[in-house]
Parts: structure tokens; C-alpha cells; sequence
């Protein structure tokens, strides 16, 4: 998959996670890679520019003696996912396009 495309989707994914709640690391890449591949490494650079461009916040809490960050999607965030499944039937009409022309 291109890398940029691939870039926009894991933030998506990333951000559904944290729909059901504020989670960590270890367990974001754990559920998102049930849908697409992603390693810590790959994880926190999104996790960080997320949380730059205000769709998620970060906060840390005891966990069996050590302190983890937990990550918190925003309302900026819920309409980033608000906006991708809208542009969701955009796609959809892009990709009959193209497959059409795919054969000719």
C-alpha cells in the first residue's frame, strides 16, 4: 500500500481505538493490527502528530508501580473519523473509476 495512504488510515484506526476509550501503547498496536500491520515504532510518531493536531490527549497513571501514558481521543478527533467515513462514498466512486478503466 503507498505510504501516504497508508499513513491516513492508521490514524484513523488509531483514532477508532480510542473511541471505545483512553488506551496505551502496547494496547493500540495490539488492536490495530487486527485490521492493518503497525509496530510501537510506527505507532508513536502518529500518536504524536495526532496529539499535535488536537485529536487526541495524553495523560499518565499508575499501573502496577510504573507510570504509563494513556492517550484520549478528542472531539476534533471524533470529527477526523466524522470526516473519513463521509469521504468514505468519494472512494468508493473514485475506485469504481478507476476499476473500470482498469480492463480497457
Amino acid at each position: 500500500m503507498d505510504i501516504q495512504r497508508k499513513k491516513g488510515i492508521l490514524d484513523i484506526c488509531v483514532l477508532s481505538v480510542l473511541q471505545k476509550g483512553p488506551s496505551y501503547g502496547y494496547l493500540i498496536v495490539k488492536e490495530v493490527s487486527e485490521c492493518i500491520e503497525i509496530s510501537e515504532s510506527t505507532l508513536y510518531p502518529i500518536l504524536k502528530r495526532l496529539e499535535t493536531a488536537g485529536n487526541l490527549t495524553t495523560y499518565k497513571q499508575e499501573y502496577n508501580g510504573r507510570m504509563r501514558k494513556y492517550y484520549k481521543i478528542t472531539e476534533s478527533g471524533k470529527q477526523k473519523i466524522h470526516d473519513f467515513l463521509s469521504e468514505w462514498e468519494e472512494i468508493k466512486k473514485i475506485y469504481a473509476f478507476v476499476q473500470e478503466r482498469e480492463g480497457a
